[in-house]
């Protein structure tokens, strides 16, 4: 690899982009090789499947792995009446832990209380939740682009200083070269790149150089194509289906992108900032992802741990109540208590219990326990299950015991017709 990398690509987007992405995790390292980047960002549509697998594969190959995500988001406020418009995207890359957490958090709002609409943020959200986050104008095809797109050079204006007020130096105008065959900028690119630029300089916002990256070579881009085919059930010979503009959306080298934009408007400033944004990035996940676990509310003055317990008793006086309750359900309770507290799932337990509890108070359907989980008095006690352990001859230790390395997990069945009530 170059000892003085050129170009960091900041916006693509692996398998994980269902039906969508086409850039294998696995193959990720060796295309940063390949390609003279001692970085990369995987910026997935709407989720962050890949930020624990990317993370680990990048820096175990030596690359520095952003994590990012590339979030829909609801810039204009519909009318009365109005079909609401469609989102469009922004690129959010991870500066922090803080920043991190944040885009955790914005993934959630994507699919929370949105009212049957596709995932999207409003501007709220992500001026809440913006703390930590740079913030990539999302190109052409971003907030800002659509406005220019349409004519709306005023309001694509306001939007900008309305993000360049909550990101301050972290906001970045995108800009996206994909030529097609013809050498000829995309139709979007063509109508807002004059925009972009002009804006950047006015408003003295820095520019930054992305490519869209769907696929690893040029050569896949038919195969990409069929697979945009499958992912909206449009034939290929459908003038009308989703069709990207050229092949470029590729794993491009840095020589390519400089070629793009050197000697453009002055651009290479643009290049120069995918490095500047790689080097103010740094969070990245170890394979230890035990500090990751939700963590369980519990009531004022108690922790996990003390409430756990006192929610473990009180369910297990109510399973065996009387003479039910005899010295071999209280050994047993006693040393899978040790068990759990030692391992540090007490959190685990109560948040699996809390979801289970609502389901059943709500009259969803649960099944009584299936696997390894349903050998837990513990589990029983708190609802999670319905088999008493001590009654099937049923072992904690091929749920949990203090020789396994891995998270134990229960095997929950939901009735199908309401399993979405409880996601």
């Amino acid at each position: 690899m170059s000892s003085s990398p050129r170009f960091i690509h900041l916006r693509l987007h692996t398998e994980y982009s269902l039906l969508e992405g086409a850039v294998r995790l696995k193959k990720l390292p060796g295309l940063c090789e390949a390609a003279g980047m001692p970085a990369v960002a995987v910026t997935d549509t709407n989720n962050m499947f890949a930020a624990l697998e990317m993370s680990v594969t990048l820096s175990g190959a030596g690359i520095q792995p952003i994590l990012g995500c590339q979030i829909d988001v609801a810039y204009v406020q519909s009318q009365p009446g109005e079909r609401p418009r469609d989102p469009a995207p922004v690129v959010l890359l991870a500066q922090s832990e803080r920043g991190y957490e944040n885009l955790m958090k914005l993934n959630s709002c994507l699919y929370v209380d949105k009212g049957g609409q596709a995932p999207q943020v409003t501007l709220d959200e992500l001026e809440a939740l913006s703390d930590g986050l740079i913030c990539l104008t999302g190109g052409p095809l971003g907030p800002v682009g659509m406005l220019l797109q349409t004519g709306h050079r005023a309001e694509a204006e306001a939007l900008l200083k309305r993000l360049h007020a909550c990101f301050g130096d972290r906001l970045y105008i995108e800009l996206q070269r994909h030529p097609g065959e013809d050498g000829a900028p995309t139709e979007a690119e063509r109508l807002t790149e004059r925009g972009h630029v002009e804006m950047a300089y006015a408003m003295d916002i820095p520019l930054v150089a992305t490519n869209d990256v769907y696929f690893p070579k040029s050569d896949l881009y038919e195969a990409h194509d069929a697979l945009i085919c499958v992912a909206s059930g449009k034939s290929i010979a459908d003038p009308k289906r989703l069709k990207f503009d050229g092949g470029g959306y590729y794993v491009k080298s840095a020589a390519e992108m400089r070629e793009l934009w050197e000697d453009r408007y002055g651009m290479k400033e643009a290049c120069d900032n995918t490095l500047l944004i790689a080097e103010r990035c740094d969070v990245e996940f170890s394979e230890n992802t035990g500090g990751y676990m939700a963590r369980a509310d519990v009531p004022e003055g108690e922790t996990e741990e003390s409430w756990f317990v006192k929610e473990v008793w009180r369910g297990i006086e109510s399973r065996y109540p009387g003479d039910a309750l005899t010295q071999e359900v209280r050994d047993r309770v006693d040393m899978e208590l040790e068990v759990i507290k030692t391992k540090g799932y007490c959190g685990y337990y109560l948040v699996v219990a809390d979801f289970i509890n609502w389901s059943k108070d709500n009259g969803i359907r649960v099944g009584p326990g299936r696997g390894s989980g349903a050998g837990s008095i513990a589990a029983y006690a708190l609802r999670i299950t319905d088999l008493c352990p001590l009654e099937h001859g049923l072992f904690f230790e091929r749920f949990l015991n203090p020789e396994r390395p891995s998270m134990p997990d229960f095997d929950i069945d939901f009735d199908d017709q309401r399993r979405a009530e409880v996601i």
